[in-house]
């Protein structure tokens, strides 16, 4: 078998506004979030994994962006190409996978409410001397549970199932924006806006420049 061809480089790329381009810069974005959601569940199980006592920062800032990632790609969108609850259940995965995505989203309404700390509910009380009468004013908190491996992995399995779906999406969209883009005429070609691209070979020399 011969080696593959490799892939000629585009002297122009021109801006797709379209619905069918549109919907696929949707899908690139929402297979983006997933690909951030299983990086961030691959450094929890690092960050769960180590002796002792295990960054609680670290913890909270990548099971935070994972569960704002995840939830992101369920946004209807004015395009329709957010997944859906359908989506998840068609996965085929075993276990309660709809009612862990439920949970994952209110895990996201909680992370993302302005007037809701994530991390601890405080009260106020009034502490009383031998007396009874008042002798102080305490304020107490309670942590909320942290993130653990079964979490951890429960997400990633969902999150990897989806970019699978995703992914066979992309790769039918850009069929369709292709077949669209191939019957347009080169003058009408010509009049969109250029993409101005950096390639790996650009960024180099500007940065030695």
């Amino acid at each position: 078998m011969s080696a593959p061809e490799q892939a000629a480089v585009p002297t122009a790329v021109r801006r797709l506004t379209s619905p069918a381009a549109l919907a696929l810069a949707d899908l690139a974005g929402t297979f983006e979030d997933l690909q951030t959601v299983l990086r961030c569940c691959e450094r929890l199980m690092t960050e769960l994994g180590v002796e002792g006592e295990p960054d609680d920062l670290a913890l909270e800032a990548l099971w935070t962006t994972a569960v704002l990632s995840y939830a992101r790609c369920f946004a209807p969108g004015q395009r329709g190409t957010g997944l859906t609850e359908d989506d998840v259940t068609g996965l085929g995965l075993a276990g309660d996978v709809l009612g862990w995505h439920r949970v994952l989203l209110k895990l996201r309404d909680r992370a993302a409410d302005p007037g809701v700390n994530p991390r601890e509910s405080f009260s106020v009380g009034a502490s009383q001397d031998d007396t009874g009468h008042a002798a102080g004013v305490a304020v107490a908190s309670t942590r909320q549970p942290g993130v653990d491996e079964v979490s951890v992995r429960q997400t990633g399995a969902v999150a990897y199932a989806l970019s699978g779906l995703v992914d066979e999406r992309l790769v039918a969209q850009q069929g369709v924006v292709f077949t669209a883009v191939a019957a347009m005429a080169r003058p009408a070609l010509d009049n969109l806006a250029l993409l101005h691209l950096v390639t790996p070979e650009t960024a180099t020399r500007t940065a030695a420049s």
